[in-house]
């Protein structure tokens, strides 16, 4: 039996205004930049006392501002190495962690007659 190999590509498109850098991790180790622009989920995790509903108001503008052709769960596996190792029982690490959850099925609703 014969496997044949894929080479592995950059999981998130380049953008014009932030370059990637190189290195193991995430495959390929985006520059903060790429991976969270505005420094918004590293600022969460050095924000004392926050909580769930604000590390889940922040991930949410994160999501947002992801370009659309990417794969968020690239960049929050990603965002989990590099933050969440440090800090397991952090709120974000939580919020983070849910996002990789599978979305439930989706259901088709009756028509209102």
């Amino acid at each position: 039996m014969s496997v044949e190999r894929v080479p592995m590509t950059d999981p998130l498109p380049p953008r014009d205004d932030a370059p990637l850098a190189t290195g193991p991790a995430a495959g390929g180790d985006l520059t903060d930049a790429r991976l969270d622009p505005g420094g918004l989920i590293a600022e969460a995790y050095r924000i004392d006392g926050i909580g769930p509903a604000e590390c889940r108001s922040i991930f949410l503008d994160w999501a947002l501002k992801q370009p659309p052709d990417s794969d968020p769960r690239i960049a929050i596996a990603a965002l989990l190495a590099r933050h969440g190792a440090a800090a397991p029982d952090h709120p974000m690490t939580v919020v983070l962690t849910e996002g990789l959850a599978p979305s439930p099925p989706l259901r088709r609703r009756a028509r209102d007659r």
